[in-house]
């Protein structure tokens, strides 16, 4: 083993001084962690506080106020619990973690469910674009959770400004819960799923990063007071299991880098070295893959949008939709004409999505028969949703045509038409026949599309078994179950109701509701 030379150990043991006598010792750690264990478990203020917290937190993001979202930052108290959680790893302190841990569990649980009931008795549950955009992780939300935590740990272990550092880390936590909330009371699992991702994310970040700048100031194990091997090797796997779904957003994130760095390379290349890209956009939520950029180059390079679009799908194997805005230059053309171009260009774009997006709401509110007004806009995502007023004659299948010839009519949008609140249509079946028909197999999934805009998760169907089908079902059961089937490839879940005779009309029900 080579041994270390006499200069390196000397510089190291010079850092370790000057790192124990100016870091460790300027902190008094006793009263740092008798006060973290003082603050970190549950108590019936910290779970109304939470509760008040994530009810303000879904309102504002029903409403679409940041305003709101960020007044209820001001009271959550989940900065406690979860640098509690922090510190515990860091002091290798099993008791610790399992109080924190406890803490936030409970914390989660009430402000989810809290959130639920306020979404289910709430007249707004249309997705506004504050819920969406907290429905998966990126960059940047691991960044502000990052910083959050290394502010609030620094402001804990100094003492120092601890209640502003909590609206930060309250901020990085407490919408992506309440989103959770909405997910569940519309039983939208994409929302669901991609605000828990996001909540687990930078919960593990916030955790994981107390944890570094608690070492960093000196708080280890031997300020423990019961500690053995068994907890230690608990602790060292729960940090492990920890850094798995860091790791996993970490892994997705750099691979939404490396394609966009991919993306601007490709461009950069085609259009050549006096070109410049000046705007790129990557919808990585859409299938394919949307890309929108802006581009100053020489009139010499122009080139065809479709080509480019082909080119690029074969160089990051994948397929992709590409829009590339040229703003071609004469040669000689100096700088302050080309930023004359692109301010020109970035404002004739603005313009033109304005326009559209003025064409959409008018379209939508034309439709729907409400107000411009009162068309909701996602412009991030190209998604537009209106309430209709009833109109005189109108069916469930009125508005369903009114949707589809909007959606065919708006290429690159999403449009939902929301009818007016009603009876689902009768389904109803040949003699002696469990098979569903054309006009059976429309009115079902008539009935799944009124479920779907009303946000109603289950729908009752008369004569479903319960349980496992019989092995020999009766006529009306066999039907029960293939109306079940059809809901289900839907995404709409089916509950069992009493037999009704010959016909089948669906009941909204809420998941697990019994008639």
């Amino acid at each position: 083993m080579m041994a270390t030379p006499p200069d390196r150990r000397w510089q190291h043991n010079r850092f370790y001084r000057w790192w124990r006598s100016a870091i460790v010792s300027s902190v008094d750690h006793e009263s740092v962690v008798a006060r973290i264990e003082d603050e970190s478990g549950w108590s019936g203020r910290y779970v109304f506080m939470t509760m008040m917290s994530a009810g303000i937190a879904v309102l504002g993001l029903l409403l679409s106020s940041p305003a709101v979202v960020i007044g209820a930052m001001l009271i959550s108290p989940l900065m406690n619990p979860i640098l509690g959680l922090g510190f515990s790893l860091a002091l290798f302190d099993f008791s610790e973690t399992r109080r924190s841990l406890t803490a936030l569990a409970a914390g989660a649980i009430v402000a989810i469910a809290f959130t639920a009931i306020i979404v289910l008795v709430s007249p707004l549950k249309a997705p506004t674009a504050e819920i969406l955009a907290r429905t998966r992780p990126n960059l940047f939300d691991l960044l502000v959770a990052l910083f959050a935590a290394l502010a609030g740990t620094f402001a804990i272990i100094r003492g120092r400004g601890e209640t502003i550092v909590g609206v930060a880390i309250a901020t990085a936590l407490m919408p992506p819960l309440a989103v959770v909330g909405y997910g569940l009371a519309t039983w939208n699992m994409p929302v669901l799923g991609g605000s828990f991702a996001l909540f687990v994310t930078n919960l593990m970040t916030i955790a994981l990063a107390a944890t570094v700048v608690a070492r960093f100031y000196g708080f280890g194990h031997h300020l423990s007071s019961q500690q053995s091997w068994l907890q230690t090797v608990i602790l060292i796997l729960v940090f492990a299991a920890m850094s798995v779904p860091l790791g996993f957003s970490l892994t997705r994130i750099a691979s939404e880098t490396v394609t966009a760095t991919k993306v601007r390379s490709f461009l950069s290349d085609r259009f050549g070295a006096s070109s410049r890209v000046t705007q790129l956009d990557i919808n990585f939520d859409r299938d394919p893959i949307s890309i929108r950029s802006v581009v100053i180059a020489p009139r010499s390079a122009a080139a065809d949008n479709a080509a480019l679009q082909k080119a690029l799908a074969a160089q990051l194997k994948r397929p992709v939709k590409l829009q590339v805005d040229q703003v071609l230059m004469s040669a000689g053309t100096g700088a302050i004409d080309a930023q004359r171009a692109e301010l020109q260009q970035a404002s004739e774009a603005t313009a033109a999505e304005n326009a559209e997006i003025a064409t959409v709401m008018r379209l939508v509110a034309l439709s729907a028969g409400v107000a411009p007004d009162d068309v909701t806009i996602d412009r991030d995502h190209h998604r537009a949703s209106a309430t209709a007023k009833p109109l005189p004659g109108a069916t469930s299948a009125t508005y369903r045509a009114l949707e589809r010839r909007l959606n065919a009519a708006v290429e690159g949008w999403q449009i939902a038409i929301v009818p007016p609140f009603g009876v689902f249509p009768e389904i109803r079946f040949a003699n002696d026949s469990d098979v569903l028909d054309e006009t059976a197999r429309d009115a079902v999934l008539l009935s799944a599309w009124d479920a779907q805009r009303w946000n109603v998760p289950a729908l009752g169907v008369p004569g479903l078994p319960v349980g496992e089908p019989p092995a020999k079902p009766s006529l009306a059961e066999r039907r029960a179950l293939a109306i079940a089937a059809l809901l289900r490839s839907q995404k709409v879940q089916a509950t069992s109701l009493p037999a009704k005779g010959q016909t089948f009309t669906l009941t909204a029900l809420q998941p697990g509701a019994t008639p």
